[in-house]
């Protein structure tokens, strides 16, 4: 899954000088954007009848809806109330815990709790820098 989005780190609490200190360019008051990719592995039994551990139609359905519909063209500090400020800053780690978090309730609503697993969730803002998160 992928989509093109725009982010800040910035910690209200502290100083435009301590976020720029600690952040760097990613604390630039006019955020910046990132081609995201986002990779979501599960894990499950394996399904005799069909050779398949999750419904690919219903997993690609709640990814759609869970990050690309989320995501995509959005300023995360403003449009992802989770992501804004005083909240969760838009790093890769916690975009990858969001999503895992966001995509496992909908599988336990949509399957019933502990029936398919998301096991990893990797987001990479480009080839060379991606985070993941494992819960």
């Amino acid at each position: 899954m992928s989509f093109a989005a725009a982010h800040r780190y910035r910690r209200p609490d502290w100083s435009d000088e301590k976020n720029a200190a600690v952040f760097g360019a990613c604390a630039r008051p006019n955020y910046h954007g990132h081609s995201y990719a986002c990779d979501v592995t599960v894990s499950g039994p394996l399904d005799e009848a069909t050779g398949f551990v999750a419904d690919l139609g219903l997993l690609d359905r709640v990814l759609h809806e869970e990050v690309h519909a989320r995501f995509d063209h959005a300023n995360i500090n403003l449009d992802v109330p989770e992501f804004a400020d005083g909240r969760q800053i838009p790093s890769g780690e916690n975009l990858a815990r969001y999503v895992c978090e966001r995509v496992q309730r909908r599988l336990d609503q949509a399957l019933g709790t502990g029936t398919l697993r998301v096991t990893r969730v990797t987001v990479a803002e480009d080839r060379t820098l991606s985070a993941t998160y494992e819960p």
